[in-house]
């Protein structure tokens, strides 16, 4: 029996599992004898209460001292689990979550498409801090070495070069075709209105935002975090999810570029990035092995273009 819902307040149905091939438009679910809690799932540009914390604190302006209400962006730790095994916590902002797991697992390797799902959700008493990811068995057969390394590929380590880790994510990245052809200044005019899109950032001003594009500019996704790579993986998971993935071309982000915001765009298969802030080297040296575009606004009315600038149109 399917029972369709969709998604906007929090939902609770006895015995039912979140079915990859289900998740256009409205979510239908599939009973198989437990219980799955849904967290909201958060529109483009909208977010959620829980999502935000008013604190009454105290404003100072070299005149006087007053009391002001703020609102605080909440971050809370999310448990993925894959296989029904600890893979990696997060520390993110609440919303998005089998979205955001979805994303993140994409980028880690452990997924290559939403078909490669089986059930994705949070089980009874877990509420929404912990997602579990359950992959089809041919998926399984294909990534045990993947879940051996349970997260290094996104993390940081001590005693890795950037040469070393390149050559670690040559093991889960393809470099991408040529094309398409992209206009520099549109994509400059999607950075410069991202914030209008941002409404948790105009409550919190504290919140990251990642714009997903097609070629021809038409908004696919957008997401927010109060990390940019969540941000990241929470807009890519929905298009991952509703298996329209294939149609993104640009990515517009808030933040910097760092090498794993690279990672992550070019497991989606996204070759143009244009940012707020400069990239850092070495997301600079993976972009261009991997024939991808990266781009930021100088200090002057310009933009500089770090590599792929053949990507560019003429």
């Amino acid at each position: 029996m399917l029972i369709p819902i969709s998604f906007g307040v929090q939902f609770s149905y006895k015995t039912l599992i979140l079915k990859a091939q289900n998740f256009n438009d409205v979510q239908r679910l599939e009973t198989d004898g437990r219980e799955l809690f849904l967290s909201p799932y958060q529109s483009q540009g909208g977010f959620l209460s829980d999502n935000i914390s008013p604190l009454t604190v105290l404003f100072q302006d070299g005149k006087a001292k007053t009391s002001t209400r703020l609102d605080l962006i909440e971050e809370e730790p999310l448990s993925i689990r894959v296989q029904g095994k600890p893979y990696a916590v997060v520390m993110r902002t609440p919303g998005d979550e089998p979205a955001h797991a979805a994303g993140f697992a994409l980028a880690e390797g452990i997924l290559d498409s939403a078909d490669d799902i089986e059930t994705i959700g949070s089980c009874e008493g877990e509420v929404t801090n912990v997602v579990t990811l359950t992959v089809t068995q041919a998926r399984l057969s294909m990534i045990t070495a993947v879940l051996e390394r349970r997260g290094f590929v996104s993390q940081t380590s001590c005693g890795i070069c950037g040469k070393e880790l390149i050559e670690d994510l040559s093991q889960i990245l393809r470099v991408l075709p040529d094309g398409p052809s992209i206009d520099l200044k549109e994509a400059y005019r999607c950075l410069e209105s991202l914030e209008e899109s941002q409404a948790l950032y105009r409550r919190t001003l504290a919140s990251h935002a990642a714009a997903i594009y097609t070629p021809a500019f038409e908004l696919l996704s957008l997401a927010e975090d109060v990390g940019r790579h969540n941000a990241l993986d929470k807009a890519i998971g929905k298009l991952l999810l509703k298996k329209t993935l294939d149609r993104a071309g640009i990515l517009i982000l808030s933040s910097r570029i760092s090498y794993e915001l690279v990672q992550k765009a070019a497991r989606a298969k996204i070759p143009f990035i244009i940012a707020a802030s400069r990239p850092t080297r070495l997301a600079v040296q993976l972009a261009n092995s991997l024939n991808m575009t990266l781009a930021s606004p100088s200090k002057e009315s310009g933009i500089h273009v770090y590599c792929g600038t053949g990507r560019l149109k003429t």
